[in-house]
């Protein structure tokens, strides 16, 4: 698709690599302080280029750039989608709705990091014309190909209402995050809990790595090129295992991880769990420019807190040490909270083109967004720290 005005050119482009990788980085990390690897052209090429992404699996690419005078000025990283899998924002009741009613839901187009549940940019833009006119591509996009609906997941507040401006759905979530507020070491952040609190996480720590006698669970944390292939085998085991347990099958190819590894190695953290030096779990976390992003999981032996341990509490002690501002652990999960992750909202924004359906949404959404936000603020008074109004032990 091609569309001029003056000066002005949309285009879609059917592969990532058909976009300037310069212009691309620019846009989405301007600033290296806020560097976010999942809307890094080397972290979407990565998808794309093992497969992962791609028509077979449900997600043919069509980024949107706009070019001001030949120079690329906004893009939206762009996916036709044939399901609704591998997004963390669940419109599965929507498509059962409306095909229910005699719709067709799929296609259906969504911007978004594929299999991300981590809020980013999805208007890479400098400005907000820019932003603006991506967004109105968006909606004349849908209408033009004849998809039902076009959504953008995970995106900043700020940007959320500029879309609602622009006609968009606004929908609300939730996650988990830890927040460093200054802590010099872990035993800093424990203080900051309740008396009760400190004790449990202080045992599920031990007890992660106590399996006994000859048998204690040893922690690594490897960074960049200590990560070397034998390590990258045995997390490959326990990502599949995961995923097959969770979806069915895994989302990523082996061949994804060597991408990763090979294009973006310094942004990438694995915390391997070892028992007489043979990995038995990990997880595989990208560093941010001031986050750390936990992504993948998985283990060959059930050992009671050793996820938390190597999900939560490593990525804890990772962000002190490097004095990155908060950690990210992925989607859900209300027991982070009794680990000193504390609820907060995520955000979205929906296109639906039948006019009749929209406003059903509409209404559910303006629901939904009370609800999560009566929810949020009731979660919070149960995050551990110090002074939060609950009673100790409570």
């Amino acid at each position: 698709m091609a569309d001029g005005s003056d000066n002005l050119l949309l285009r879609t482009y059917a592969s990532i690599h058909d976009i300037d990788a310069l212009a691309w980085n620019e846009l989405a990390n301007p600033s290296p302080a806020q560097f976010n690897p999942f809307i890094s052209q080397e972290f979407l090429s990565a998808l794309e280029d093992s497969k992962s992404v791609a028509p077979e699996t449900g997600w043919t690419p069509m980024h949107i750039a706009l070019e001001d005078n030949g120079v690329i000025t906004g893009i939206a990283p762009f996916y036709a989608k044939g399901h609704s899998q591998g997004e963390y924002i669940f419109d599965h009741h929507w498509a059962d709705t409306y095909e229910r009613a005699g719709g067709r839901y799929y296609p259906k187009l969504l911007s978004a990091s594929p299999f991300t549940p981590v809020q980013g940019g999805r208007l890479l833009a400098a400005s907000q014309s820019a932003k603006l006119t991506l967004a109105s591509a968006i909606r004349q996009l849908t209408e033009r190909v004849g998809a039902s609906s076009a959504h953008i997941n995970f995106i900043s507040e700020t940007d959320q209402a500029l879309l609602k401006g622009a006609g968009f759905l606004p929908r609300m979530g939730e996650q988990f995050h830890w927040f460093n507020r200054g802590y010099e070491s872990f035993d800093e952040f424990l203080s900051a809990l309740s008396s009760r609190k400190r004790k449990a996480l202080r045992r599920e720590r031990r007890d992660a790595i106590a399996k006994g006698g000859a048998e204690e669970v040893t922690i690594k944390k490897l960074v960049g090129p200590e990560i070397d292939e034998p390590y990258w085998d045995a997390f490959w085991l326990f990502y599949q295992d995961t995923g097959a347990r969770k979806w069915g099958q895994p989302y990523l190819t082996r061949t994804f991880f060597r991408l990763l590894a090979e294009r973006m190695p310094e942004r990438l953290l694995m915390i391997i769990a070892e028992i007489n030096d043979e990995p038995i779990a990990g997880a595989l976390n990208l560093v941010g420019g001031d986050t750390l992003y936990g992504r993948y999981w998985g283990c060959s032996q059930h050992i009671p807190f050793l996820h938390f341990e190597v999900c939560y509490y490593q990525a804890i002690d990772f962000a002190i040490e490097h004095r990155l501002s908060r950690v990210e652990a992925g989607a859900q999960g209300e027991h982070k909270i009794a680990r000193g992750y504390e609820p907060v909202p995520t955000y979205s924004a929906h296109w639906i083109r039948d006019v009749g359906f929209r406003d059903a949404i509409a209404r559910y959404l303006d629901a939904e967004r009370e609800q999560t936000s009566m929810e949020i603020e009731a979660l919070r008074s149960y995050v551990p720290f110090k002074g939060n109004g609950k009673k100790e032990g409570s």
